[in-house]
């Protein structure tokens, strides 16, 4: 059954098609790295949001500090298998993003992350000031939706089906504002 609704689903690449009952993975296009396992809850809400707007992402958890090398080793797959935006999430030394800036040109996109005793300022500061030509585009701390809205964007340039896809949510969320006030109270209370 979960292959059926697969099948029936139309892919933003078009790739995602099933022959015969199976199904053909749709190419990754985001990937995103998160340095710390216990950040999860946070950062499956990028993919979350990236699978509402028909896009294939993947995370994979490696650190900039406790494994490196995973980290440059998942940057020169991603290249080889055609990821083409990068969200790098981390908290507290929040230098992720960073080294995968620092090793790519692909877009990057940094999520801090909170917890630490600053509650993610810290982790904000370490994304957003990075050196001159090593751009990583940074969102609010824990914005996992906006990051994902993001790398939207940046694919939306190139593919006609995500740039759909970008105005049917924005048309969703504009029809969230334009309620009046006693249908919303109305909807929150579950009446």
């Amino acid at each position: 059954m979960a292959t059926k609704k697969l099948a029936a689903k139309k892919t933003v690449a078009g790739k995602a098609v099933a022959n015969s009952g199976t199904t053909t993975k749709q190419p990754i296009l985001v990937g995103i790295l998160t340095g710390s396992p216990n950040d999860l809850p946070t950062v499956v809400k990028v993919r979350d949001t990236l699978t509402e707007l028909g896009i294939a992402s993947e995370i994979v958890v490696a650190s900039a500090h406790r494994t490196p090398d995973k980290v440059t080793a998942y940057i020169e797959r991603a290249h080889r298998e055609g990821v083409q935006v990068l969200i790098g999430c981390a908290g507290m030394a929040a230098h992720l993003a960073g080294v995968i800036a620092g090793h790519t040109r692909l877009p990057v996109i940094g999520l801090p992350l909170s917890g630490g005793v600053v509650s993610g300022l810290d982790a904000l500061l370490s994304t957003v000031q990075m050196p001159p030509g090593v751009p990583v585009a940074t969102v609010a701390v824990d914005g996992s939706k906006n990051a994902a809205m993001l790398a939207a964007r940046i694919l939306a340039l190139k593919y006609p089906a995500i740039n759909q896809a970008l105005e049917n949510a924005a048309s969703k969320e504009r029809a969230r504002y334009e309620q009046n006030a006693d249908d919303a109270l109305a909807k929150l209370s579950g009446h």
